[in-house]
């Protein structure tokens, strides 16, 4: 099984698990915009339970791999048009947005928070479960150092 330190350090593995959004709900409840596809950084932070400045800091740090996941930032125009199709009453220059996707990888970078450490475990576990061959009521194999208790006997 893989140690959830792999999701910290590796950009591949981390997008190779993108898709599974819905371990976010699993280990805690994601609230989300009126649109009911974004959160704030405010909200990312609350979910984590880090501070803002945490999501911040981790942004400017990973920015572009962010984006990929959809994590945006909309100002002027688009701005405009997102608080009035999401009912949002907010005076602010320009709005930071994270996709479920971005939450996520959120999670497989964030390092000290609890939350963010119980996805990584709870995402890893069903990706483990989900690998061919294994099998949920498959005992595992047990390697014992013990000597067997049967002898063979040789003539």
């Amino acid at each position: 099984m893989i140690d959830q330190t792999a999701l910290l350090e590796s950009q591949t593995l981390r997008s190779s698990v993108l898709d599974r959004t819905d371990v976010l709900d699993r280990v805690k409840a994601l609230s989300l915009l009126p649109d009911g596809m974004h959160v704030t950084t405010a909200m990312v932070a609350a979910y984590f339970e880090v501070t803002v400045e945490a999501v911040r800091a981790l942004v400017h740090d990973h920015r572009t791999e962010l984006q990929t996941s959809g994590y945006q930032v909309l100002a002027g125009t688009q701005l405009s048009d997102f608080k009035q199709l999401s009912g949002i009453q907010s005076h602010t220059r320009s709005l930071a947005l994270f996709s479920r996707r971005a939450v996520l990888n959120v999670a497989m970078l964030l390092r000290d928070s609890e939350i963010a450490r119980q996805v990584r475990v709870y995402l890893l576990d069903m990706e483990y479960l989900a690998r061919p061959g294994h099998s949920l009521w498959k005992t595992p194999p047990r390697l014992s150092s013990k000597p067997s208790t049967t002898a063979s006997t040789s003539a």
